[in-house]
């Protein structure tokens, strides 16, 4: 066996069954101080908190409302946000919980100054936004379905066709706008990482709840399905943004992994060439720079409106755009309540 610790399931509960998980990682019968139940309850439909002003996202209460305990979970809207917030400021690091809250100040004061393009964009309209063989496929919402649409190119890296032109257009020009006021405004902004010094964070500017429905009504079915193995049924966040490449932005992208259990990619135009995604298959933390095997070498030439997905740790990066202006939407993943309560 080689120890390159290639697909490894996370054990998720630590060999733990039914109970409620107290802050020590004991099952305890009692609820007199906020605990989580350490199983979900999939029948439990959760209240939507997207008209609220919270520390966090509104998808990961949405998300930690099914592992409320029975006595809570017919309780009012307000009592249930009062608790499942307790528990989250109680388990978050102190210099995490200040970090959340001087983001969410930082974003509420754009969200309040900026005045947007497109409105249409900012809540979700799938016949508008999604091509009819991909509704077709999260509709029918089966593996059968959602391979039928998609081609593997290389194992674990998924390409189908995904958006309609006139979104990837509207997008553009929206963050063409949001770009033009930051500069007239002034205003310094978070960029999306720390490989990208050209391009924009979408939650920032409005569209958090809009890309929450896009990972839980349309990534999150087909994860279920194809990445089961780092929790695909499960993502409850995202940390959507744009990344532009050309001449005066961003040329290439190095070698690396992201931090999310699974990547959405898709290419928005414009006019470009070159930009290739390379891939070198997929590794754990540890062994994150061992070498590359034949098989698992792949590069993938985008094409807008067209979505790579994949899993968050496969190792990738992209070649230089020798010309003209590329713009990508990229949608990270993420499993934050698993993290934070369960492993």
């Amino acid at each position: 066996m080689s120890g390159d610790c290639r697909e490894q399931a996370p054990d998720t509960d630590g060999g733990r069954s039914g109970g409620i998980v107290s802050g020590s990682g004991a099952v305890t019968s009692t609820v007199s101080n906020p605990r989580l139940w350490l199983n979900p309850n999939k029948k439990h439909k959760p209240e939507s908190y997207e008209d609220l002003q919270l520390d966090f996202a509104p998808s990961i209460f949405s998300s930690l409302e099914q592992y409320l305990p029975p006595s809570m979970l017919g309780v009012g809207r307000d009592d249930k946000v009062k608790f499942m917030r307790e528990i989250l400021l109680k388990y978050l690091p102190h210099g995490e919980r200040h970090r959340v809250q001087r983001h969410r100040e930082y974003r509420q004061k754009i969200i309040s100054n900026y005045q947007p393009l497109h409105r249409e964009l900012f809540t979700i309209h799938p016949e508008a936004f999604f091509v009819s063989s991909f509704l077709e496929a999260i509709s029918d919402n089966g593996e059968e379905s959602f391979r039928g649409i998609m081609s593997e190119p290389s194992p674990g890296v998924f390409t189908f066709e995904m958006l309609q032109p006139r979104f990837c257009e509207l997008l553009v020009s929206e963050v063409g706008n949001f770009g033009k006021w930051v500069n007239e405004a002034k205003v310094r902004i978070m960029r999306p990482n720390t490989m990208n010094r050209h391009g924009a964070v979408l939650d920032d500017f409005g569209l958090e709840t809009m890309l929450d429905k896009l990972m839980e009504g349309f990534i999150r079915p087909i994860s279920k399905v194809l990445f089961p193995e780092v929790g695909g049924s499960t993502l409850d966040s995202h940390h959507g943004f744009v990344v532009e490449y050309g001449e005066d932005r961003d040329v290439d992208l190095g070698f690396h992994v992201d931090d999310s259990e699974v990547t959405l990619n898709v290419c928005l135009g414009k006019q470009f060439s070159g930009g290739q995604l390379f891939f070198r298959g997929t590794r754990c933390d540890k062994h994150v720079n061992t070498g590359t095997q034949s098989e698992e070498i792949f590069e993938y030439s985008h094409i807008p409106g067209r979505a790579v997905l994949h899993r968050g740790r496969h190792r990738h990066g992209a070649r230089a755009t020798t010309s003209g202006h590329r713009i990508n939407l990229l949608l990270w993943c993420r499993r934050y309540l698993i993290l934070i309560f369960i492993a």
